[in-house]
């Protein structure tokens, strides 16, 4: 079966809520924020809007994808996120992997995303060569990431979560092929990557033709000062630039609830399961009333 298709309850959305809580512990404990981000993006970006195929779904998991040349490292976060998946069997490996790249954001300091879950997980992996390839310009960018339907804006908010792509300081060629930093503090989210993009060329800091070609096509640069200038835009930009990029080719269940806020959620659904309750009441008392007028 290429598909699994999860049932998206109240138990399910309790699993998310439970699975979140452990997502937090295991990123803070590990210092694994990139990588897991690094994970979800990957998963998600492999998404072709014209076939509809590829996307957040849980294929990355399979050594036919994870040994992608541009998936370097990735297995990492894989085998971390196993004990996660066993623990909470209900989940799909697509909801947890886009679940980890949120909880990483959020526990770095940047900005809180929407969360929908009701990924279908798929065994089908798409071909190689669909994620970006960081050696390669503005043509390059715009044609991966329109391919998946996103715009210049999320191109350049998107790069903004460089500013974690790496670990404690360096870039590791083990985990990312890249050896170097992006920001001088990889453990924070916030606006330092285009600070640090509009500086040029700084001693000891990554910078990638990916990244370059962002302060050197137009376009792309009016974004990056903007985020430079204001975090709080930044911040409200990738948050639905992110959004975006993990429910590409996914459509929520009528059933599932935002999962922004754990308690906003179990709130949702315990007003939803009183509503029922209230309903299935009145009915019962109106069928009483009738068969007692009946009788009498």
């Amino acid at each position: 079966m290429s598909e699994v298709t999860p049932v998206v309850d109240a138990e399910y959305m309790e699993e998310i809520e439970r699975a979140r809580r452990d997502l937090r512990a295991l990123i803070a404990s590990k210092s694994c924020a990139p990588i897991m981000l690094r994970l979800a993006w990957h998963d998600a970006g492999t998404y072709d809007a014209k076939t509809k195929t590829g996307g957040p779904n849980g294929s990355i998991r399979f050594p036919q994808e994870y040994s992608h040349g541009a998936n370097k490292g990735i297995k990492i976060a894989i085998d971390l996120l196993e004990p996660i998946k066993q623990k909470h069997p209900k989940i799909t490996y697509a909801d947890l992997y886009q679940l980890a790249g949120i909880v990483a954001v959020e526990v770095t300091g940047g900005p809180t995303i929407d969360f929908i879950p009701g990924r279908k997980d798929s065994s089908v992996c798409p071909e190689e060569g669909r994620l970006p390839d960081a050696k390669q310009g503005a043509s390059h960018l715009r044609e991966v990431f329109y391919r998946m339907g996103l715009s210049d804006k999320d191109i350049v908010a998107l790069s903004g979560g460089h500013t974690l792509y790496n670990f404690q300081g360096r870039a590791r060629p083990e985990r990312s092929g890249f050896d170097g930093a992006w920001t001088k503090d990889p453990l924070k989210f916030d606006n330092s990557y285009f600070i640090e993009l509009l500086k040029g060329d700084s001693e000891g800091l990554l910078k990638l033709p990916t990244d370059k070609v962002l302060v050197e096509d137009p376009e792309f640069r009016r974004y990056v000062e903007k985020y430079a200038k204001d975090e709080e835009d930044f911040f409200r930009d990738y948050a639905e630039s992110h959004k975006k990029l993990s429910e590409l080719g996914f459509t929520p269940p009528r059933s599932a609830f935002s999962c922004k806020s754990g308690n906003k959620q179990k709130s949702l659904l315990v007003q939803a399961a009183a509503g029922v309750a209230v309903a299935a009441a009145v009915v019962a008392w109106a069928y009483l009333c009738e068969t007692n007028k009946k009788i009498g």
